[in-house]
Parts: C-alpha cells; sequence; structure tokens
C-alpha cells in the first residue's frame, strides 16, 4: 500500500498541466553574514492558506564569535513556527519559557494578544564555527482566536509522524496531510511537512487543501513538465492534480504548506499581523510605551520599533 495515491497530468492536455499558479523568488537581505530569503508576504501574493510569513535561514557556517541574537521582540495575532535543519537556537519568552531549538523540532508559539520572546545562541556555542540553516514562518490566527491567550509549544523531532514510501520521507509538522495528523491541534486548517525526494521518486500532492505551496531547498524538483531549483516558493491552482518529481541526481528537499484561505483580510505590520489596522496602531503604541511583558532572563535589550 503506499500512502502517496494521485493521477498524473495526462499527456496532451495542457489544462491538467497548468498547475502553477504564482513562481516567486524570495528577495534575499544580508544581516551580517547571514542571509535570509523571504518568500512571503511579496506584492504577488501576500498568504498561502492561513500562512503569512515565510523566511529562509541561511544555510550558513557562522564563524567563532558571531552567530544570531535576535534581542525580544514582540508579536500579535499569529503563530510563528520555527523549523532548523542545521544548528539551533535557545527561545525564551515572556510566558517564562525557555526552550532549546534543535533540527526537526516543532516549535509553535502562539502570540494571540501579545508576546515578547528573543532567539539567541548559547555562548558556548559561539566559540566554534558552526552551520545554522531553517525556516521561519508565521500562520495567521483565526479572527476569533486573535485575542486569545498566548502559548508555545514543543513538539520533539522524534514526535513527529515520519512516512516512508518508494523514494519519498516526508515529515508531517502541523496539520493533516495523506491521512495523517501532526500532534499539535491548529488552530485553523493546514498543512505543514518537510519532505526529501531520492532521485526519479515522484509525491502526488493531495488536492484537498484549498491553498498549497511548495518551498524549494535543495536539489531541484520537476512540476508539469518545468524544473525548479533551490529557493523558490510555487503556489497551485486549487483543486488541481498535482506531481512532484526529484530531476536531479541528488535528493530533493523542499517544504509543502498551505491550508483553507482565511476568511477575513490580514494586515501585517513588522511582527504584528491582525484583521484590524486599529489593533496594529495599538499594539505599536503598547511597545513603544512599554506596556508588553518581558521575558525573564532577558530583559536587558529590546529591539525598538521601527520608526516607519
Amino acid at each position: 500500500m503506499s500512502w502517496f495515491q494521485g493521477n498524473d497530468p495526462h499527456p496532451g492536455d495542457s489544462a491538467s498541466c497548468d498547475q502553477i499558479e504564482t513562481i516567486i523568488v524570495p528577495r534575499t537581505s544580508d544581516i551580517g553574514g547571514f542571509e535570509v530569503r523571504r518568500a512571503l508576504p511579496t506584492a504577488r501574493r501576500r498568504m498561502v492558506g492561513p500562512f503569512i510569513f515565510f523566511d529562509q535561514m541561511g544555510p550558513a557556517e557562522l564563524l567563532v564569535g558571531g552567530g544570531i541574537d535576535v534581542r525580544p521582540h514582540p508579536h500579535i495575532g499569529l503563530a510563528t513556527v520555527t523549523y532548523l535543519f542545521e544548528g539551533e537556537l535557545f527561545h525564551r519568552d515572556s510566558l517564562g519559557t525557555e526552550q532549546m531549538i534543535t533540527p526537526g523540532a516543532l516549535n509553535w508559539m502562539s502570540a494571540g494578544r501579545g508576546i515578547v520572546h528573543s532567539e539567541r545562541e548559547r555562548p558556548e556555542r559561539k566559540q566554534v564555527s558552526r552551520a545554522l540553516s531553517g525556516i521561519q514562518s508565521w500562520v495567521a490566527l483565526p479572527r476569533h482566536l486573535e485575542e486569545s491567550d498566548p502559548a508555545f509549544v514543543h513538539s520533539p523531532t522524534d514526535a513527529q509522524p515520519r512516512l516512508e514510501d518508494g523514494g519519498i520521507s516526508l515529515t508531517l509538522i502541523a496539520g493533516n496531510l495523506y491521512g495523517q495528523s501532526a500532534s499539535l491541534e491548529t488552530a485553523s486548517e493546514l498543512f505543514y511537512a518537510d519532505v526529501t525526494l531520492e532521485p526519479e521518486a515522484r509525491l502526488p500532492l493531495d488536492a484537498f487543501h484549498e491553498e498549497r505551496g511548495l518551498y524549494t531547498i535543495s536539489g531541484n524538483v520537476c512540476v508539469a513538465g518545468q524544473d525548479f531549483g533551490p529557493g523558490q516558493l510555487l503556489v497551485f491552482r486549487p483543486g488541481d492534480t498535482v506531481t512532484v518529481e526529484n530531476s536531479s541526481p541528488v535528493p530533493a528537499r523542499f517544504m509543502l504548506l498551505g491550508g483553507a484561505s482565511m476568511e477575513e483580510k490580514r494586515y501585517i505590520w513588522w511582527n504584528f499581523v491582525s484583521s484590524s489596522r486599529e489593533r496594529i496602531e495599538q499594539a505599536k503604541e503598547d511597545w513603544r510605551q512599554g506596556r508588553f511583558d518581558t521575558v525573564p532572563g532577558d530583559a536587558e535589550e529590546f529591539i525598538p520599533l521601527p520608526p516607519r
């Protein structure tokens, strides 16, 4: 039995091959020798399902003495999802959470009405050169949960559902896919998965979810006769049959993401997401006036509100 049942496009049928709605090449920023590619939001596409922000961090080789030190900063109206391929980060937040983030583990922080967190590296890690790479994404919360209590959930690597079949290796990070459900209970219908295809392996993508995207990490994939290398976000047409094939002689790795579209428009400014412009203005003033909670053990520094 295969987990990955699906139909292929029909040769000569152009409608069955026109599966890609949008191709996004992320804009790249260098933050002190560490490269970040931002695929969402863009002018061409603001969201894929509830995913409103998608950053690829690295891959980078961090030098001795350097490293990642993201000072305390606030969020509202969203859940941050940190997922590493290599390296580690130390998460602390205003709930008192202290959690080492390691490769393959799920780290889901629901901001709700407001939370403050930092992501740093331990001092001992900075004494050696080391690799760091991963994805940070944000999921917009449903309107009725935008003012919910903040929370943090950590799920270790071995707790994620994992499917292996015919050269396909899939780790389900969150949500529902191929009849499987991740342990985390999400606030809306979504899916998020880490997939590796061996050379010539093929993966049919469920058409069950309304909005679906694929972000390429390494190797090449082929969809409807087109090849795509690393660092591209493909957004598929709703309802279309999609088959992803590894078209390179090495393993191809990519992230699958999406879910139901949000019923209301979402506004995003800095680290704030909301269905209300007024709520974002309130959050800006709350941070400016120091009304957010502080991070225990990391309260000496913070990132100021941007001037714009």
